[in-house]
C-alpha cells in the first residue's frame, strides 16, 4: 500500500475514533501493527493528524466558542467558569505528559497493551453506565472545580494507549455525577488543549526527523480526519442520547478480543 493511501486510511481511523470512547490512539496502533506498517515511522504521524479532528469540534461548536469568547470579554461568570473548568482539567495531563513522555511513547508500540486496555475499558464503561448516578449540571460551566480536577486526573489514564481519552473523561465525569450530554461535551472541548499540546510536543521533539513528504502526508491525514470527524460527532451524540454508551463498550470488548487473537496468531 502506498504512503498516500496509508495516510488516508489512518486519517479515517482517527476521524472515526477520536471522540468516541473507543481509543483513537489504540486503533491507530492496532491498524499500524495488524496491517504491517512500521510503527516507529507512523507513530508521530498518528499524533500529528489529531488537529484535523480537533478542528471538527471547532466547526461544529463555533457558536459555543463565540458565545464563550463574548462572555469572557464581558466578564460573565458563565463563560469564566466554562474556561476555568477546562483549564483545570487540562493541567494534570500537562504535568504527567511532560514527566513521562518517553514511557508513553514506548507504549505506543505495544499492540497487546492496547488490546487489553480496550477490553478492560469496555467493562469499565458497562459498570459506570449501570451504577453512575448523574444529574443535569447545566452544561460545562455548571461543573464544579473539584469535579474538573477529578476529570483531569482520570484523563491521565488515557496516556495508556487503548484506554481512550474521550472514554476516560466521559465515564469519569458520569461517575462524578455529571449528566451524559455535559460529560460528552466536556470531553470534546477538553480535547482541544490536550490534543493540541500533545501534537506540538511530538512535532517539536521529532522535528529533525520530519521530512517535507511527511508534512504532506500529515496534511492529508489531518484533512481526512477533519471531514470524517464532522460526520461522526453528530452521529455519536444521536446514538448516545438514544442508547447510551453500552454499544461502544461491547464494541471495545469485541475489538480487543479479536486483536488479541490475531496478534497471538502472528
Amino acid at each position: 500500500m502506498s504512503d498516500l493511501l496509508t495516510a488516508i486510511l489512518l486519517g479515517i481511523v482517527e476521524g472515526v475514533t477520536e471522540f468516541l470512547p473507543v481509543s483513537s490512539t489504540g486503533h491507530l496502533v492496532l491498524a499500524t501493527e495488524l496491517l504491517g506498517y512500521d510503527p516507529q515511522r507512523w507513530a508521530v504521524f498518528n499524533i500529528a493528524i489529531q488537529p484535523g479532528a480537533i478542528l471538527a469540534i471547532v466547526v461544529l461548536y463555533w457558536r459555543t466558542f463565540m458565545a464563550v469568547l463574548s462572555g469572557l470579554m464581558k466578564g460573565e461568570k458563565h463563560s469564566v467558569a466554562f474556561v476555568r473548568n477546562l483549564l483545570i482539567a487540562f493541567i494534570p495531563a500537562v504535568a504527567l505528559g511532560l514527566a513521562f513522555n518517553d514511557q508513553i511513547e514506548a507504549l505506543l508500540e505495544n499492540a497487546v497493551v492496547v488490546a487489553w486496555a480496550l477490553i478492560i475499558g469496555g467493562v469499565a464503561i458497562l459498570i459506570v453506565e449501570r451504577l453512575a448516578k448523574t444529574r443535569d449540571v447545566g452544561g460545562i460551566s455548571g461543573v464544579s472545580v473539584p469535579q474538573s480536577v477529578k476529570i483531569g486526573l482520570v484523563q491521565c489514564m488515557a496516556m495508556i494507549p487503548g484506554v481512550s481519552r474521550s472514554g476516560a473523561t466521559i465515564m469519569g465525569a458520569m461517575a462524578f455525577g455529571i449528566d451524559r450530554r455535559t460529560a460528552a461535551e466536556f470531553s470534546f472541548f477538553l480535547a482541544l488543549p490536550t490534543l493540541t499540546g500533545a501534537t506540538v510536543l511530538q512535532m517539536y521533539k521529532h522535528r529533525d526527523a520530519i521530512t517535507a513528504n511527511d508534512l504532506q502526508l500529515i496534511g492529508v491525514g489531518a484533512l481526512v480526519s477533519f471531514v470524517v470527524a464532522l460526520v461522526v460527532v453528530k452521529a455519536f451524540m444521536a446514538v448516545v442520547t438514544k442508547h447510551g454508551f453500552a454499544p461502544f463498550a461491547w464494541y471495545r470488548i469485541a475489538a480487543g478480543s479479536v486483536a488479541l487473537l490475531v496478534l497471538a496468531a502472528k
